[in-house]
């Protein structure tokens, strides 16, 4: 079992930045792919960013190209995805995720994460 437990968000005016954290339990964290999703009000739950679990690219969604930055530390066990140039429209509850060990490709569909967060508030005002 993983747990994966967000923090970071928070309220900030059009242009600002914030930096969201995911902390994870278990010992299989640098071995998982992980990612970032959000959900807006009323809307379905939509991919964010990719971070492939060894060396590699990560994948980003066209809207938030240029502007967020997904990292992590495998020694900290932890996931972090940077927003900057924020926009009323990134508002949304962001969620962390992690697909199962060793999975290859570009993963950003919901169905292929077996462990999400409970999520964390981004509200960006204009």
């Amino acid at each position: 079992q993983v747990q994966l437990v967000e923090s970071g968000g928070g309220l900030v005016q059009a242009g600002g930045s914030l930096r969201l954290s995911c902390a994870t339990s278990g010992s299989t964290f640098s071995t998982r792919p992980m990612a970032w999703f959000r959900q807006a009000p009323g809307k379905e739950r939509e991919f964010v960013a990719h971070m492939p679990w060894r060396l590699g690219n990560p994948s980003y969604a066209d809207s938030v190209k240029g502007r967020f930055t997904i990292s992590r530390d495998n020694a900290k066990k932890s996931l972090y995805l940077q927003m900057d140039s924020l926009k009323p429209e990134d508002t949304a509850v962001y969620y962390c995720a992690a697909a199962a060990p060793f999975t290859s490709g570009q993963l950003t569909s919901t169905r292929q994460y077996e462990y999400w967060g409970q999520g964390t508030q981004v509200t960006v005002s204009s």
